[in-house]
């Protein structure tokens, strides 16, 4: 009779966790070093490498769409003029008519029954029934700097310093009639929440300069005048993209992260050694089940620790010298509008990709004269310091800033205040590749319809991807067995007048 073999001892458990371990080390060490040589060449393409790099990254990046890789559209469609963005978001509805758009016409008809021929069949949000009478522009008009812009009297800052740094659009028009819907349409090009911002979309698709700090920063400011406009986290979602592209929001005041401080007690050594317990925990469940989540969860750890060192140091403003106070009007950490301004300078500086800054005080139903005075006074030098700043560092021209809000308001009243309008409006851009001193589109002669060269929010959108190197025809992720884009299916256009 032949001798059975013998069979083998079991392993000890604490022998077979470092065997799978092991395993995992070996058998994701390669992508790992595969995705660290990816990143690099794609980073050095973002900064300007040379065109065998870039050739490269092509090709790498044409190999995973051909293997059908559930990725972004990596690498840059063409030379970028802009590296990041900073986003002042004027949250509520800034008046088109009372800052940025003259309208001598209106001005003459003013307290007299609005046309029926501008509203008939149109949606507004005031009341139905009652009388809607022409109101005005509340304040003058002014021409600034050497280009002439001509904008109201309430920008002193902006207009004194800045005016020819400015690209002021006068005709966009958007599709949300209310706040929140009109939030995600201007952030994500969708009405329908959960949809990826567009921080989210440039972090995904372009990186991030900074291994320290997260690549979408929103950062919220609260004054005194008018309605406060509330502003969810769901405005920075990551949407279907994978979760670790959400925008992380830091405070103004206090500490800018939650619970980023390393506890009492506890040192860094001991931390680093849970964090690399959980983290193998992690690579062996995504091992058995690779899950995009699990991937997320592994950096975000990563990131979490980097930032408890990184974030200190960004909020420490020992190092800035008195003039930036000056200029800023602030010593920073105070919560305001210009205070975040100073840190988008600083994040900026630090490689973050995009800045949004959120000033949630334009909502104004009534007593639309002093609060929209009020609103501009709270915002006017800290924006017009950042553009100083940044111009004066060599920055302004690799970095867009844009200006405005998610609609306008009504050139009709039905007392003192402006309801929302969605036909017409105006932003500003100024740096990252824009035509600076200039002014594009108008609206009718009552500011009712965006009339001449019309800009929608997609073509804003696709206008702003162009400054960054993406095509936005080409920039898609499959969702739901789509190409989902930040501009969604419509067409939309790059607005070249705006371009330098």
């Amino acid at each position: 009779m032949t001798e059975r073999p013998a069979r083998p001892a079991p392993l000890d458990p604490d022998e077979l966790a470092r065997a799978i371990a092991r395993r995992t080390f070996l058998a994701r060490g390669g992508v790992a070093l595969g995705s660290i040589a990816l990143s690099a060449l794609l980073g050095d393409e973002a900064s300007g490498a040379s065109g065998a790099a870039r050739a490269a990254a092509g090709r790498l990046a044409a190999r995973r769409r051909a293997q059908g890789a559930d990725g972004p559209r990596l690498g840059l469609h063409h030379a970028p003029k802009a590296k990041r963005v900073i986003w002042l978001y004027m949250a509520g509805g800034m008046s088109h008519l009372d800052t940025f758009d003259e309208k001598p016409a209106l001005a003459r008809l003013d307290g007299q029954p609005m046309p029926e021929s501008f509203t008939a069949g149109q949606p507004i949000a005031q009341l139905q029934g009652a009388a809607l009478r022409c109101m005005g522009p509340q304040h003058p008009f002014a021409n600034y700097g050497a280009s002439g812009q001509r904008m109201a009297t309430l920008w002193p800052e902006l207009g004194g310093r800045c005016a020819d740094d400015l690209c002021i659009v006068r005709s966009l028009h958007t599709e949300a009639i209310n706040h929140d819907p009109a939030h995600a349409f201007m952030n994500s090009g969708s009405m329908v929440s959960g949809r990826p911002a567009m921080g989210s979309w440039l972090w995904y698709g372009l990186g991030s300069e900074s291994r320290d700090l997260p690549g979408f920063v929103v950062m919220v400011s609260t004054g005194a005048y008018g309605q406060k406009q509330p502003i969810a986290a769901r405005q920075w979602h990551s949407g279907f993209l994978p979760s670790r592209f959400q925008g992380v929001e830091f405070r103004g005041a206090g500490d800018p992260v939650l619970h980023v401080q390393r506890p009492a007690g506890v040192s860094a050594a001991g931390q680093r050694a849970v964090i690399d317990a959980v983290q193998e925990l992690n690579r062996g469940a995504d091992a058995v089940a690779p899950d995009p989540e699990i991937a997320t969860r592994i950096a975000q750890y990563e990131m979490a620790f980097r930032m408890q060192s990184s974030v200190p140091e960004l909020m420490d403003l020992a190092n800035e010298p008195q003039h930036v106070f000056d200029l800023y009007g602030t010593r920073g950490r105070d919560g305001s509008f210009a205070a975040n301004c100073l840190l988008a300078r600083r994040l900026a500086e630090r490689g973050v990709r995009f800045i949004q800054l959120y000033h949630r005080d334009w909502d104004h139903h009534g007593a639309v004269k002093s609060h929209v005075a009020g609103s501009a006074a709270e915002v006017d030098r800290g924006a017009a310091a950042l553009l100083c700043d940044l111009k004066q560092r060599g920055m302004l021209e690799e970095t867009l800033v844009v200006f405005g809000s998610e609609f306008g308001r009504t050139p009709m009243a039905q007392g003192d205040g402006r309801d929302h309008h969605l036909a017409g409006f105006t932003m500003w851009l100024a740096g990252g590749g824009v035509k600076g001193g200039s002014s594009y589109g108008a609206t009718d002669e009552l500011g009712y319809h965006a009339a001449v060269d019309r800009v929608s929010v997609h073509d804003l959108h696709a206008t702003l991807l162009h400054l960054l190197g993406i095509d936005h025809e080409r920039f898609s992720v499959k969702h739901q067995g789509l190409d989902a884009r930040l501009t969604g299916v419509e067409p939309a256009r790059v607005v070249s007048e705006l371009l330098a």
